[in-house]
């Protein structure tokens, strides 16, 4: 391996790729298989220049519309780890009929809180201090109010057809209680087997932020509000269908904006320490939600933004995403 990395040193050329092929990702030489052979197919095409025995298609693995050292480096990464590095993993889970799904974040460490540049940010959102965080799956979107009556045999939520609403199930569930995600978590687990839960504090804004495939957004997904958030303004005073508009790095809706978002910590200020998977304090008077909502200004959707919240809080701006853990 470290023949073939001082190898690629060397392969400097780039070519471009006039169609894509479909053909299996990484496979060079069109054995079927992807491993060291296809990485040593790849070198000696890019250094000889002579591409006569490469699937195009295949070696553009980084999908750039090019040949080069880039996907030399990609595909070593994927021989020895098996990812891709933009590859999205998801699980997916049928409770009484209703799919949803979990999307694999990588664990990683981040800045977490807002620093000055962010002119928006108020004191609670500081100071920024590092976070790392061990490897997880959360919800791709909110709880819909499908999955909360699938689980529960109730739906709790304001904007439904008795209140002239329709009877789109999609929506995200509101008017639930930190105790009412509790209880919902202890029935979905008994329904799975699994150990479902709410994401923490620092979780939840490494997955809005994009987790390891962040571009650095102000909002989760973009630096444009409206692409990505149903906020005050634009949400017509009602939440809206999960996943109407786009997704983050991730492939996650709606951390910005619809309904704020149950994570697990209560609430306190921040430190400028470094942790690792921090889970918050053992007590405290309020829980935190994450996220902004449709009755909320566009400053609200942002990545940072926190709101404490009695446990007892049954808002129609309030739902929740689910967590859980490798």
């Amino acid at each position: 391996m470290k023949t073939v990395l001082s190898l690629c040193l060397f392969a400097v050329c780039s070519l471009p790729v006039l169609a894509q092929n479909p053909s299996t990702r990484g496979d060079v030489n069109s054995d079927t298989n992807v491993n060291i052979s296809d990485v040593v197919a790849l070198i000696n095409g890019l250094m000889t220049n002579d591409m006569g025995a490469i699937d195009d298609g295949a070696a553009d693995v980084n999908h750039d519309s090019q040949v080069n050292i880039t996907d030399v480096v990609a595909l070593i990464n994927y021989v020895m780890t098996e990812e891709w590095p933009d590859e999205v993993k998801i699980e997916t889970f049928t409770v009484n009929g209703v799919t949803f799904n979990m999307v694999y974040v990588k664990g990683g460490t981040f800045m977490m809180g807002a620093t000055d540049e962010d002119s928006y940010a108020r004191p609670w959102e500081k100071p920024a201090h590092e976070v790392t965080l061990s490897d997880y799956y959360i919800g791709e979107v909110e709880v819909t109010q499908a999955l909360w009556r699938a689980v529960m045999n109730s739906n709790p939520s304001w904007f439904t057809s008795s209140n002239g609403y329709g009877t789109d199930l999609n929506r995200p569930v509101e008017r639930v209680t930190f105790s009412n995600c509790k209880t919902f978590f202890n029935k979905l687990n008994q329904l799975t087997g699994k150990t479902f839960r709410l994401p923490t504090e620092a979780e939840w804004e490494y997955a809005a932020r994009g987790g390891s495939k962040s571009k650095g957004y102000l909002y989760s997904g973009s630096n444009e509000v409206s692409e990505v958030a149903w906020y005050k303004g634009v949400a017509d005073d009602m939440t809206h269908p999960v996943a109407s508009k786009a997704p983050n790095e991730l492939g996650l809706y709606d951390m910005s904006g619809n309904v704020e978002e149950w994570v697990s910590d209560w609430y306190d200020l921040y430190t400028d320490e470094p942790q690792t998977d921090p889970q918050g304090p053992s007590t405290g008077s309020y829980r935190i939600t994450r996220g902004g909502s449709w009755d909320q200004a566009f400053r609200s959707c942002r990545v940072t933004y926190r709101y404490d919240a009695l446990v007892t809080a049954n808002s129609s701006h309030i739902g929740l995403r689910i967590a859980l853990t490798m």
